[in-house]
């Protein structure tokens, strides 16, 4: 499977009443796509899968492979109690997605064994292929990565930990295995203010928060990623992501709060977050049109 372009990860709207507003996650992932977004991953961290429904789960995965029809691979996400990911992975799979991203299991902190069973379990429920996801409570170690990369179901691995020694560690013991096609990704909270660091460990590849909010802010530096058009890269780093990154940092949860927020502030009216999950305050507000605003003007907008 190939991802080329920027990784998206939709928002997941929600109507005044709470439900899921399917027409408009259908406006926000066709809105994204002429920005050729390497990947387009639904019901995942930046689509609030902690607070879905399997069936949700499935309307949302449904409806983004619905409008992408083809174009780039659809990854859905499944973790949590091993039984809720077991059901997301057979709805996301009965939905039409390409493969799952496996989130970390419910609160529960087990071994490495475990966690291979895990990821192996889920993998065994449906037919898709998965990608690991490395975080605080799931953290794999370069031996075990190894042994699921010799499983040909599991096609990739992001890290949500930020240790970049164990990051190189993984990737070299992956390679070592001889295993082709093998995915890398950086996963981290606002991840273009760290790709510089994990492109040099062998990890090309990094999921956008910031694409679902202001695409042509983040294919602006994607393209200068690309180049290797360090002047604009940290420019735009510097006069858009570092500020961002302060103010996601001053409440939990807002690397999705905000990204809604940057929506709502651009037109489209995609809800509130589901608690535990809270919106930014009036004078965050503020300060995130301020953000955007320099992140136009630096991408040319």
């Amino acid at each position: 499977m190939k991802f080329d372009g920027v990784l998206f990860f939709p928002v997941t709207p929600f109507t005044a009443e709470g439900t899921v507003d399917v027409d408009l996650l259908k406006e926000h992932i066709s809105s994204r796509l002429p920005f050729g977004p390497g990947g387009v991953f639904p019901a995942c961290g930046t689509g609030e899968f902690h607070a879905l429904s399997i069936e949700e789960v499935r309307t949302v995965v449904a409806a983004a492979v619905e409008v992408v029809a083809g174009k780039v691979p659809v990854v859905a996400g499944a973790g949590g109690p091993l039984g809720h990911a077991i059901a997301a992975a057979r709805a996301a799979e009965e939905a039409g997605a390409d493969a799952l991203l496996v989130l970390p299991p419910y609160l529960v902190t087990g071994p490495t064994d475990g966690l291979v069973a895990y990821i192996e379990a889920v993998a065994n429920a449906s037919s898709l292929p998965v990608i690991v996801y490395h975080r605080g409570n799931a953290k794999f170690t370069a031996a075990s990565m190894a042994t699921l990369a010799a499983n040909p179901k599991v096609i990739g691995f992001k890290d949500g930990l930020g240790d970049v020694g164990l990051a190189q560690e993984i990737v070299s013991a992956v390679r070592a295995t001889g295993r082709e096609g093998f995915a890398f990704f950086n996963g981290l909270l606002t991840a273009e203010l760290t790709q510089g660091a994990y492109r040099g460990l062998g990890i090309p590849l990094y999921s956008s928060a910031a694409f679902a909010m202001a695409p042509e802010i983040a294919k602006a530096y994607y393209d200068a990623y690309e180049a290797g058009d360090e002047d604009r890269r940290n420019a735009l780093l510097e006069g858009f992501y570092a500020p961002l990154v302060r103010l996601r940092d001053q409440t939990p949860g807002f690397g999705v709060s905000l990204i809604k927020a940057g929506l709502r502030l651009g037109g489209l009216p995609v809800g509130s977050v589901r608690p535990p999950l809270v919106d930014p305050t009036e004078e965050q507000l503020v300060q995130l049109k301020a953000i955007l605003a320099k992140g136009y003007e630096l991408a040319g907008r």
